[in-house]
């Protein structure tokens, strides 16, 4: 029996970006992303589903810079393509949005493995490895941890 035509179709799921590339985000392409659009997205996604004190939203760009910051603070002597992964830690967020970690643990794998493929073609578009070393990966991870907590006791009222 012959499948109906519209089962066979691939699902549209590309996104057009500010600055004209097609980011196709179930097999995206290093050569479609840029960092305006990242820097755009990241600046205009909320930490915290915008659950934060104050008249506007703690970006998730203000959030990567701290993270950024704090890594440098870390690891003083780190090269420049490990402070580039730390600024760019949440990057896929660009078009997918900030998810709470608990939503993202409550839908599973797939999710998981969607993001990391993100992230894995913005890292090959900024010539960084696919997957950081582990030390550098635990030290943006405690970056990330200091800087979500400092958030959630200063802005989001824990």
């Amino acid at each position: 029996m012959a499948r109906p035509a519209s089962a066979s179709k691939k699902p549209r799921a590309w996104q057009r970006m500010l600055s004209g590339r097609r980011l196709d985000l179930l097999d995206p392409s290093p050569f479609d992303i840029e960092i305006d659009d990242i820097a755009q997205g990241l600046a205009r996604v909320a930490r915290w589903n915008g659950q934060t004190k104050g008249d506007h939203a703690f970006s998730v760009a203000e959030h990567s810079v701290i993270v950024e910051a704090l890594c440098a603070e870390l690891q003083p002597d780190w090269p420049a393509k490990w402070r580039l992964a730390a600024l760019l830690h949440d990057a896929p967020e660009y078009v997918i949005g900030d998810m709470i970690s608990p939503f993202k643990a409550a839908l599973g794998y797939d999710y998981k493995a969607f993001e990391h493929r993100l992230e894995t073609a913005i890292h090959a578009r900024f010539g960084l490895p696919g997957e950081l070393p582990k030390t550098v990966h635990k030290t943006i991870k405690q970056a990330d941890r200091i800087s979500a907590f400092f958030e959630a006791v200063d802005i989001a009222g824990f």
